[in-house]
């Protein structure tokens, strides 16, 4: 009887150089490889264009209101935060109705399969998944889950799969023995390493890898512990990188994937009614300095190693210290060298959602200190224009809850002045013109109003998303939702900034991804800023019924947050409501072992390949060179 070997915990090392980047001072040599493709330049331009056309009508407008019988110093404020606030809206709006165009008339095809040709490849890859303390059995099934995927789409030979522990000694010991477990009977090569100190978090924790391993792989792609890939987008996105050497990443636009509770079922509709009109605008006007989501994305690993050492910045925590949104800064510095970075929408890159609101702040939470440390960065050396850009997006959109609730107090400060005075004539609500208002409605619901149109403008996938009556139900449905939700989030990013101002750092702990349903008691203490807010805007109605009639949304959604946050935590009221055909997205399948699950792969949606530009052509000629060189 002949033993079979233990499989190796891991392969050979194959060390390579991965220097800390300076950020300021001077840059280093750029690979002047030409990636961008001709036009870029005037789309960006027309974006900006479109938005400050936007945004200076309105405050024209607005300021020749309030100007008819002088400004007083609350309406100079007033101006001071609508012109900014209101830009933000417009530039959301109008990069999403150049995607709406891009898909509804065809030159953006959505989401489709990506070419998979494993004879192509002729350099291995090594897919990354970085865990910490997380479930050790719903961890091994995605991987045992990509595994056979990745075998029955021909890439086993090229494609190896690290498992790269942050956890603790006794999380750990669970997690080497369901590898072993696992790595016995895998098609594939996997490998698992935890790290004693699990320094820099998950970018210390790659850094860590490619400095031990990286000689040995021309591309890493790299997932979240909750990521799910199909075997053909994994063959399919190294054979892009076969194909352009000077790409050095590729993101993918994942979908949500596993959803139970009603808040990730309404998240996965969504994502899938709504983004990829947002994805399509942001690719047009991206081109080959595009951004970079820390998961489910491929990356040469040279190209890493020479481009993304991450330093220290200065200081202490929370906006010194270990670079937390380190994606975006990577993607930067990766341009900065003049690596093309490219976005693509394809199927098969899934990822899960936090089951609740409370697991979704607690997110966001670390996204904004992470974030808010890109303001830092935003005079680094060297950097591309449209990365600055990058930047400067991610971390304002944490500065914009605070704004909007100024702007709110602003305007019930005017109409208390103007009740002293003796009247509520000029206060700030009656005094915008209507055209105005209605302007902003359209530019905060409009993206949703496209999404609906898209999903009806084509039969197939609007039966996938349960017919026109379904699908109509869910936009309205989650309409409701969203519009009590912004408050209840807007409260929540100016608890967790001001708690960031005081000094108090985002704690990087296990993320909850189990379903857990929140019980109305439980969640009422961390509400009452909400509750409290609520009332104070609900009062308005003893100054102003006009303006408490304005308010009356922001108040609703304050006041009903605690039962918001508790309904939507239950996986009953999901499944419910997918019993009903709420929410309902197109159903998708993949083999885990020899066994069909739901989960993330099958129903194909129109989508793009996006390759990288050469001179003369665009991106559409690029994606079409790469679907005829792999058929």
């Amino acid at each position: 009887m002949t033993l079979l070997a233990a499989p190796a915990m891991l392969p050979a090392e194959a060390p390579l150089d991965m220097p800390v980047q300076r950020l300021f001072g001077n840059a280093p040599a750029r690979r002047e490889v030409e990636t961008r493709p001709p036009g870029l330049l005037v789309k960006r331009w027309l974006l900006i264009a479109l938005t400050a056309v936007l945004g200076l009508a309105a405050s024209s407008e607005v300021r020749v209101a309030f100007s008819r019988d002088g400004l007083d110093v609350v309406e100079v404020v007033l101006l001071l935060f609508f012109v900014p606030l209101f830009s933000w809206v417009a530039f959301g709006f109008v990069s999403s109705t150049i995607g709406f165009v891009q898909l509804i008339s065809g030159a953006h095809p959505g989401f489709v399969p990506v070419p998979s040709p494993a004879a192509s490849l002729a350099h291995r890859t090594a897919v990354l998944m970085p865990v910490y303390n997380e479930d050790v059995d719903a961890v091994f099934a995605r991987v045992e889950a990509m595994a056979y995927a990745i075998d029955r789409a021909g890439g086993a030979r090229w494609i190896d799969f690290f498992v790269l522990s942050d956890s603790s000694a006794l999380h750990g010991k669970r997690e080497e023995a369901a590898w072993a477990e696992l790595a016995a009977r895998a098609p594939i090569a996997i490998y698992y390493r935890r790290r004693e100190q699990n320094i820099a978090r998950k970018p210390g924790n790659i850094a860590e890898w490619v400095r031990r391993f990286g000689a040995a792989y021309e591309n890493m792609l790299v997932l979240d512990a909750d990521s799910v890939m199909t075997g053909a987008a994994i063959v399919g996105l190294a054979s892009i990188m076969e194909a352009r050497p000077s790409i050095g990443l590729l993101q993918t636009v994942p979908m949500i994937t596993n959803a139970r509770t009603l808040f990730q079922r309404w998240m996965q509709f969504a994502s899938e009614a709504y983004g990829p009109i947002a994805s399509a605008g942001l690719l047009w006007w991206s081109g080959a300095e595009a951004n970079f989501w820390g998961h489910n994305a491929i990356v040469r690993t040279r190209a890493f190693a020479e481009s993304c050492g991450l330093p220290d910045l200065p200081g202490k925590p929370p906006f010194g210290g270990h670079i937390l949104s380190h994606d975006m800064v990577e993607s930067a510095l990766l341009r900065r060298r003049g690596w093309a970075v490219h976005m693509v929408m394809i199927g098969g890159s899934y990822e899960e959602y936090p089951p609740t609101i409370v697991d979704h702040a607690l997110r966001d939470r670390r996204w904004m200190q992470g974030n808010l440390q890109h303001l830092r960065l935003l005079g680094a050396s060297g950097l591309a224009a449209t990365s600055r850009l990058h930047l400067l997006i991610g971390a304002s959109a944490y500065l914009t809850s605070p704004g909007w609730l100024l702007l709110l107090l602003a305007t019930i400060a005017q109409v208390a002045m103007a009740r002293v005075g003796g009247g509520v004539e000029g206060n700030a609500l009656t005094t915008v013109p209507g055209g105005v208002l209605a302007l902003t409605v359209l530019l905060l619901f409009g993206p949703k109003l496209m999404g609906l149109i898209w999903i009806l403008a084509d039969g197939q996938r609007c039966a996938a998303f349960g017919g026109p009556w379904r699908a109509l139900r869910s936009v309205l449905a989650e309409l409701v939702l969203s519009t009590l939700f912004a408050p209840v989030s807007m409260v929540l990013q100016i608890k967790a900034l001001l708690g960031l101002l005081l000094g108090i750092p985002s704690q990087w702990n296990a993320q909850n991804r189990d379903a857990q349903a929140i019980g109305l008691r439980e969640i009422l203490p961390a509400m009452r800023e909400h509750i409290l807010l609520g009332l104070a805007f609900a009062a308005t109605v003893w100054l102003d019924p006009v303006t408490a009639l304005w308010l009356s949304p922001i108040t609703l959604g304050l006041l009903t947050a605690p039962w918001l946050v508790s309904q939507t935590s239950r996986e009953d009221l999901g499944e419910a409501a997918g019993r009903r055909g709420l929410f309902r997205v197109p159903a998708r399948t993949m083999r885990v072992g020899r066994a069909e699950v739901p989960d993330p792969a099958a129903v194909p949606l129109p989508g793009e390949v996006v390759g990288e530009a050469v001179p003369g052509q665009g991106l559409s000629d690029s994606q079409a060179h790469i679907a005829q060189k792999h058929g």
